[in-house]
């Protein structure tokens, strides 16, 4: 532990000396790589230089206990040893997690798909119930939400909607939504109390920049219409909506919530190289491509990640067996403890890949 610690020391000191060079600047996906390393290991370092000063200190009273011979200065320096002991233990514990392999797309900004599955009305309620929750929780923990493109459901919510997420680590921290959720709850144009089950699809994807993408833009194919509203709503009087299609790939992005014709545009360029770039990491390796489309599914009910059961008042996440009696609390943001424990998970998952 100690030597990967002074080796973290060594490179970020390397980094330091590359990122103060104004040559670094002039190459921004170099930079930005270099960067993102330099603010892992600080993270780490947190932790690691308090524990190297410990380890210095602890070596210190072993080395007067072996050479003194006042009894009282021995007598001494073994409690503190003792005290020390128990810290270097907890510190290295940290650094077990910290020091396991992070995925490189953790710290970038997220593109989140929400989708109304099987259910109906009651499904794009929900739908938009989770965007809110997912609002409030961002809102809590300084991230920010941009809408790129929703259609909005007749009866409320939406039977789709796109968001970015930006700030620090929102792939990373949003990434274990990905996949099902279920519902279970009594729709309010239910007269005979009987208790459905809907499902809703999330998909979260860590955003792709200009660095990581490159587009032709003869491989693009740009529409405008007026964008439209349930009733009548949100009609501009302008061809202000974009629809973008990707030719070789055959995707199409559509970004209709802004009133700027150049923002739904950049917009809706932002989400097509989100998935382009997802589409050619998959294409490179099948077993995470498997692993997504099984976290995903169909959007059918039996293919869930987590259950909201509204008239037991749980939450339950089935990929780690966890079970929260505070669904009020999380459908107002409160997912703390469900993203904690998969984030966990994961780490001690990783570890055990790491140590075996």
């Amino acid at each position: 532990m100690k030597e990967k610690i002074e080796k973290l020391i060594e490179r970020r000191n390397e980094l330091n000396e590359q990122l103060s060079d104004p040559e670094i600047h002039s190459d921004q996906k170099k930079f930005k790589e270099l960067s993102q390393e330099h603010n892992e290991i600080s993270k780490v370092l947190e932790i690691g230089e308090p524990y190297l000063k410990l380890l210095k200190d602890y070596e210190g009273h072993k080395a007067l206990i072996n050479d003194d011979e006042d009894e009282d200065l021995v007598a001494l320096a073994r409690q503190e040893m003792e005290s020390q002991e128990e810290q270097i233990e907890a510190y290295e514990e940290k650094l077990k997690l910290l020091l396991v392999p992070k995925h490189p797309d953790d710290p970038k900004n997220a593109i989140m798909e929400i989708r109304a599955g099987t259910g109906g009305d009651e499904a794009a309620i929900f739908a938009g119930d989770l965007y809110r929750m997912y609002t409030r929780y961002c809102e809590a923990h300084k991230l920010k939400i941009d809408i790129m493109n929703s259609s909005p459901s007749e009866r409320g919510g939406f039977k789709e909607i796109v968001f970015s997420v930006e700030g620090d680590h929102a792939y990373g921290t949003l990434k274990f939504e990905s996949g099902v959720h279920r519902v279970q709850r009594v729709p309010d144009t239910e007269t005979q109390g009987r208790v459905h089950t809907s499902a809703v699809s999330v998909v979260v994807l860590p955003e792709a920049e200009e660095v990581d993408v490159q587009i032709d833009p003869n491989d693009l194919r740009i529409d405008v219409y007026r964008s439209s509203g349930p009733g009548g709503q949100s009609v501009n009087t302008t061809d202000s909506a974009v629809r973008i299609t990707h030719v070789p790939t055959g995707m199409v992005v559509s970004c209709q919530d802004e009133k700027s014709q150049l923002k739904n545009k950049n917009k809706a360029l932002k989400v097509l190289r989100t998935r382009l770039l997802d589409m050619a990491e998959s294409e490179q390796n099948s077993e995470i491509d498997a692993q997504r489309k099984s976290m995903v599914g169909t959007g059918d009910r039996s293919a869930k990640i987590r259950t909201y059961n509204f008239p037991q008042g749980r939450v339950t996440d089935h990929r780690i067996n966890l079970t929260l009696y505070k669904l009020d609390q999380v459908m107002e943001g409160d997912i703390n403890e469900l993203i904690d424990a998969l984030k966990l998970a994961e780490n001690e998952q990783r570890l055990a890949e790491v140590t075996d």
